[in-house]
């Protein structure tokens, strides 16, 4: 006959299916290792509008015509 299926876990069971299945975590990251991060602006997809008469005149511009 088959085994009994086992309804509960231990954490050292736990552990050990966690080993199997994702393998060994990297090293933490140490305190030197980490960067300062530097909040900007979002990227703009579009270049901003230049204040030419003659683009306007032409509708070049955003928004005219």
């Amino acid at each position: 006959m088959s085994e009994p299926v086992p309804t509960s876990f231990t954490d050292e069971e736990y552990a050990f299916l966690r080993h199997v299945r994702f393998g060994e975590l990297p090293a933490p990251v140490r305190p030197d290792e980490l960067v300062e991060l530097r909040e900007t602006d979002a990227r703009r997809d579009y270049p901003e509008p230049v204040d030419d008469p003659d683009q306007r005149a032409l509708g070049l511009l955003p928004g005219v015509g």
